[in-house]
């Protein structure tokens, strides 16, 4: 092949790719895939999604195939379980050159990938939706106790990151700083706080999002999964205060 003519099937295959990758971690959640994607269409319609299921068995291939997308792509995991790994496995699949990571529950809302997006071009290089920056709301259906145990968690998380809501499962970052992330080994499914302390993420941002209780489907908390934040939390301790490294290099602007 010669060098002009791989240049130009270079620039075809750029002109092609997709601007975000949307990475959707799913276990049991076929009702909320035909929803969630066509709201993330909307909001983003050059988006690709990649969906990667922990083998739920409940039709969630069959929900995939229904949508008759090319911009959906569908990868079933039979050996391993959990959703932070799932979403480092998206991450690795991503061809885009931004990548946002959002649960399928629909309680994180696609229409907040643009503004998401646009804090990123401005100059940040890894942006949370939260719930508790100015702006940011929870679904009226919330107690006070959920609300409580929630800041709880998050009060406990505060000396790791600047951030208000690092427990927040949605966000976005440039892929190249996915790809400069080292040492990701996390408990349970608060990944963004794990790429928090473990990437290369200097100028890190929030925006405001409604967030939304499910309307389908059936919650994956547990006090099973409490007890592995704690000990999550205390390997992101030992690993930023007792000696852990961060990735060399500066985050894109």
């Amino acid at each position: 092949m010669s060098t002009q003519v791989a240049a130009q099937v270079a620039r075809t295959a750029e002109s092609l790719a997709p601007a975000v990758s949307v990475v959707v971690p799913t276990f049991r959640e076929a009702a909320n895939i035909p929803e969630l994607v066509q709201r993330v269409h909307q909001a983003v319609p050059d988006a690709e999604v990649i969906i990667v299921d922990d083998n739920s068995n409940d039709g969630t291939d069959t929900a995939v195939k229904s949508l008759n997308k090319r911009s959906v792509r569908l990868e079933v995991r039979t050996t391993e379980r959990g959703l932070s790994s799932a979403v480092i496995h998206g991450c690795r699949l991503a061809k885009a050159p931004v990548i946002v990571v959002m649960d399928a529950d629909l309680s994180h809302p696609p229409e907040a990938i643009p503004a998401m997006l646009a804090k990123l071009r401005a100059g940040a290089d890894f942006v949370l939706g939260s719930r508790y920056v100015q702006g940011g709301t929870l679904d009226e259906s919330w107690t006070i106790f959920r609300r409580a145990n929630s800041l709880f968690a998050t009060a406990l998380a505060r000396p790791l990151t600047r951030l208000s809501d690092p427990m927040s499962g949605f966000f976005a970052m440039r892929r190249v700083d996915f790809e400069a992330t080292r040492d990701l080994n996390p408990i349970g499914y608060k990944i963004a706080l794990e790429m928090l302390v473990k990437g290369p993420f200097r100028a890190p941002d929030e925006v405001p999002i409604h967030f939304a209780d499910r309307k389908r489907g059936e919650s994956k908390l547990s006090l099973k999964e409490q007890v592995r934040y704690i000990r999550h939390l205390a390997r992101l301790y030992r690993y930023k205060f007792l000696g852990g490294k961060r990735p060399s290099g500066p985050s894109r602007g």
